[in-house]
């Protein structure tokens, strides 16, 4: 389906997936202001996947695995909810949020390495393309962070790591087979993602004191739940089985910078020169990935 019939509906709700998940990078650290990463990831992830179980039951989807599907769902579940998710939120409490935004999404290009390295997929001169503008935005942002003073370049070794592993997850998945929808995959990953972050939470954090916590950090946790968790991911599941791959390609090229811009508002950071230009070169990176070559009317893309 070519971008131009796109829907009214469905261009607004990528639109509202882009704002969504762009703005959620600087209200995760906003919630890291008052309390833990793994206290905050769990509660967020925990509560968001419960509120995600009871809609998509309620819409009659089959939601319980068969047997010998719990230990692919558990699999599947280490990179893509435990590795992405875990990494990443301590990336984004190291650097801020919008530089975590620009590392988190050089997923793309890992995801085409490691298919190439394990899978036997073809480098091509895009890729190449791909992992030089990649590397080049990975090293403006390093050689800002040593420069600093308080600098966190360990931040971006947590970011890049949750790339890795979401790009990791992502080809696990495609080549899964479920009797179950990609949806209800997705929720019992979240959930018992969820109960292994809580155990690390328990055991390596202090408990945070609710009582404490300010008006915007309740708002920033609802946000983590209601939309993060779940409004966004149902816009995206309802629109990945008919959006064009370069326009789903956009959509995640437009992430990092909504992240970087709106965090201008939300916790006061001001990016820096390298900041714009690694956005410039992620973007650069993730097209020549992502995009459909001319010519080609398929092309495999993720979010």
């Amino acid at each position: 389906m070519p971008a131009a019939t796109l829907s009214r509906r469905q261009l607004w709700g990528l639109l509202a997936l882009t704002l969504m998940w762009g703005v959620n990078w600087p209200m995760m650290k906003l919630s890291l202001q008052e309390m833990p990463p793994l206290y905050f990831r769990a509660s967020t992830m925990c509560l968001g996947a419960a509120w995600l179980f009871l809609y998509v039951r309620g819409q009659g989807e089959r939601m319980w695995p068969r047997r010998d599907e719990w230990a692919t769902i558990a699999w599947l579940g280490l990179p893509n909810v435990l590795g992405w998710h875990t990494l990443s939120i301590f990336g984004v409490q190291a650097l801020a949020s919008g530089r975590a935004a620009i590392l988190g999404f050089t997923m793309p290009i890992f995801t085409v390495l490691l298919g190439a390295l394990f899978f036997s997929e073809r480098i091509t001169p895009r890729v190449r393309v791909a992992v030089t503008s990649a590397g080049i935005a990975i090293g403006l942002l390093l050689w800002h962070e040593l420069q600093s003073l308080s600098g966190r370049p360990v931040g971006i070794a947590w970011m890049l790591g949750a790339a890795l592993c979401w790009g990791l997850g992502t080809l696990m998945f495609r080549r899964a087979t479920f009797t179950l929808s990609p949806m209800v995959v997705t929720v019992w990953m979240l959930l018992l993602g969820s109960v292994v972050v809580w155990v690390l939470a328990i055991v390596f954090e202090p408990a945070p004191d609710v009582t404490t916590f300010s008006g915007a950090m309740w708002v920033s946790l609802l946000y983590g739940v209601l939309i993060n968790y779940g409004v966004a991911q149902l816009i995206w599941f309802g629109l990945a089985r008919h959006l064009p791959p370069a326009t789903s390609a956009m959509s995640v090229m437009a992430i990092p910078l909504v992240g970087t811009l709106s965090a201008t508002f939300i916790v006061g950071e001001i990016p820096h020169w390298q900041d714009w230009l690694a956005i410039g070169f992620v973007m650069m990176a993730i097209a020549s990935v992502l995009l459909p070559s001319p010519g080609r009317t398929a092309a495999t893309s993720r979010t």
